[in-house]
């Protein structure tokens, strides 16, 4: 506990618990198929149409789910307006003091954890394999076994929070870290949300904002997810060596490239809904490799993002920004990356402001 003084925390406003689960599931990228224009029919084959030796749009994937307890037996329904979130895990959420508790268990097939960005942790709640010098109870969070829990505490001192530039809550991500790079392309990531002490709700959304959103845009890598055997036997039925020679195949690696916002392409992606006048937050975020200079454009509307006006900002892998918008024009508007073979590749979206 001394350490944790040491950094301000004197006691915790509030615990907050969190009950998630890693569970394997079969995610359709476009479910609806291409939604943006038929000029992008050609270029959508090449991600969307499964075949002999083709998976096409749905993969078995790992995602994060939020449960109602500890039993981890019923999943705690999403909330209408979180269906955006599509792949990504709950909204975990916090205000400057509080202490959150992920309450974690694995139900997939390999080792898994769960890794914070930008809070304050102890070894025993890193949930990152690697040579530190710790043993014992401080690796037990390392890389937790499929069945097998592990709880994470992590505090949330002023230095989790919104900086001097920032607006009155911030996003940081919580990710698996056991094999970082199969993890998160297997779908193993979600947000983490904090606001300013003072400025939250009981629930810990900010006051003075009317409705957020989250984007992560991804090429979600299908080649390099700890699925990808799974999926070649799954929807193709190869044996081993039939697979190995597939994966050589450089089209079956271009079309296992799912250029993603939230795990959904060509303007599948639900839920961006709004209303004119309504104070919008925007949390962006980028994941992936040197593939992932993402370049998210807002039609129709305009954002403030640290003090400047602008309708596009631009996203690194592991890159996390906050923007406020007041939509003022009402309609359907295009919401996209802006590298153009990002977009012909399906990194693109709707979004919707009602009158």
């Amino acid at each position: 506990m001394g350490v944790l003084l040491s950094i301000g925390l004197t006691s915790a406003q509030e615990t907050r618990h969190y009950y998630i689960a890693a569970d394997e599931v079969e995610w359709d990228y476009a479910p609806g198929g291409n939604l943006v224009d038929p000029s992008f029919d050609e270029a959508a084959a090449v991600f969307l149409e499964g075949g002999p030796d083709r998976i096409g749009s749905t993969y078995v994937k790992a995602v994060y789910r939020e449960y109602t307890d500890d039993t981890f037996s019923t999943l705690k329904p999403r909330a209408p307006e979180w269906e955006h979130l599509g792949l990504l895990g709950p909204v975990l959420r916090a205000e400057v003091g509080d202490t959150i508790a992920v309450h974690f268990k694995n139900n997939t097939s390999f080792p898994a954890s769960v890794h914070p960005h930008g809070v304050f942790y102890n070894k025993d709640s890193e949930g990152a394999p690697y040579n530190d010098g710790t043993s014992g109870a401080d690796r037990a969070d390392d890389a937790v076994a499929p069945g097998e829990t592990h709880t994470y505490l992590w505090q949330v001192p002023e230095r989790a929070g919104p900086g001097p530039m920032d607006p009155s809550s911030v996003m940081w991500s919580y990710h698996s870290h056991v094999d970082e790079a199969g993890d998160t392309n297997a779908g193993l990531i979600g947000p983490m949300i904090i606001t300013a002490k003072g400025k939250a709700r009981k629930d810990g959304s900010p006051k003075g904002v009317d409705r957020e959103f989250v984007a992560v845009y991804s090429v979600f890598d299908e080649n390099r997810s700890l699925y990808i055997d799974n999926n070649i036997e799954t929807f193709l039925g190869m044996d081993p060596s039939e697979a190995e020679e597939l994966k050589a195949d450089d089209e079956f690696n271009e079309s296992n490239l799912m250029h993603g916002i939230n795990g959904y392409v060509y303007g599948n992606l639900p839920g961006l809904t709004m209303r004119k006048g309504e104070r919008v937050r925007w949390y962006m975020m980028g994941m992936g490799t040197e593939v992932d200079l993402h370049t998210p454009h807002w039609h129709g509307q305009t954002l403030v993002q640290n003090g400047m006006r602008t309708d596009v900002t631009e996203l690194l892998p592991m890159s996390m920004k906050v923007a406020d918008m007041v939509p003022d024009n009402p309609g359907t508007w295009f919401f996209h990356c802006h590298v153009n073979d990002h977009i012909d590749a399906g990194m693109m979206a709707m979004f919707t402001v009602q009158s």
